[in-house]
């Protein structure tokens, strides 16, 4: 069993490999994650909705978050499947909250659903439930 990374090193990790993304963790645990992408007007479409893309890139970080907690930080792990539930309306100027909770972690893939939030509100504006293949490397 690998060692937990702490919040600033799975942020590091981010930051070095998915320079692009707006998206940082803010609390790892066991088998969990709570993650933010920042949300500004390039993030927003016409009525002043966050963007489709902008939750499913959020679920997918708080999958990927609490995964590298379980396992340290493999950067192989991939996507095999993401499937998301648009619930309501998030809020425009608030960024979004994307917590985390895995259901299983396998020898070769992980499963875990994600609640999507905007900030500060307490019903959850989408769900995603999402697979990852492990990278055989883990296993040694």
């Amino acid at each position: 069993m690998s060692v937990r990374p702490s919040v600033a090193e799975l942020n590091a990790f981010f930051k070095r490999e998915f320079p692009q993304a707006k998206v940082c963790v803010d609390e790892l645990g066991a088998c969990s994650a709570k993650v933010r992408h920042q949300v500004g007007e390039g993030e927003l479409r016409p009525g002043g909705t966050v963007s489709g893309p902008v939750m499913m890139t959020t679920a997918d970080v708080a999958l990927y978050a609490a995964i590298l907690g379980e396992l340290g930080l493999v950067a192989l792990a991939v996507t095999t499947n993401l499937n998301i539930n648009f619930l309501r309306k998030p809020v425009s100027g608030r960024d979004i909250i994307g917590v985390c909770t895995l259901l299983k972690v396998g020898k070769t893939l992980a499963i875990g659903e994600v609640a999507l939030y905007s900030e500060g509100t307490e019903e959850p504006v989408a769900h995603a439930v999402g697979t990852y293949a492990i990278p055989p490397q883990r296993l040694r």
